[in-house]
């Protein structure tokens, strides 16, 4: 998850993309996308589409969002470092599904299902997320 940005500001929701095969699409007002088995994302500094979405495969560094496990079921983009992008600076601050024992994310945060889809929700095209330690 991520190239081990810092979480800690005042990030814009842009999407809300989930597993179709799994979940029905989540109740909100944000734009939600349909992940597919080919979905990424760049996480390769140097390249011209670092943290963005990629299609797989893809030659430079980048994460799958189709997993195997369940944590990508639901993710919820924060718009951090993307307008404009900096190479370096960090990329994929998502909100998405716990592990098992709310084992660390790495910069990402993790909430239970239930509470991610209530609060998804809850959530408008516009609002921001502001995270403190």
């Amino acid at each position: 998850e991520g190239d081990g940005a810092s979480p800690a500001g005042t990030w814009p929701v842009r999407n809300v993309f989930f597993r179709p095969d799994r979940l029905d699409p989540p109740v909100t007002s944000l734009p939600r996308v349909p992940l597919k088995p080919y979905d990424g994302w760049c996480d390769a500094p140097d390249h011209r589409l670092y943290n963005r979405p990629v299609s797989l495969p893809f030659s430079a560094s980048h994460e799958k969002l189709w997993r195997d496990d369940h944590v990508y079921d639901v993710i919820v983009e924060l718009g951090y470092n993307d307008d404009p992008v900096t190479p370096g600076l960090g990329s994929a601050i998502f909100m998405h599904l716990a592990r098992p024992n709310f084992e660390p994310t790495e910069g990402c945060i993790a909430l239970e299902q239930n509470d991610l889809l209530t609060l998804l929700e809850l959530m408008v095209p516009g609002a921001e997320i502001e995270i403190s330690f």
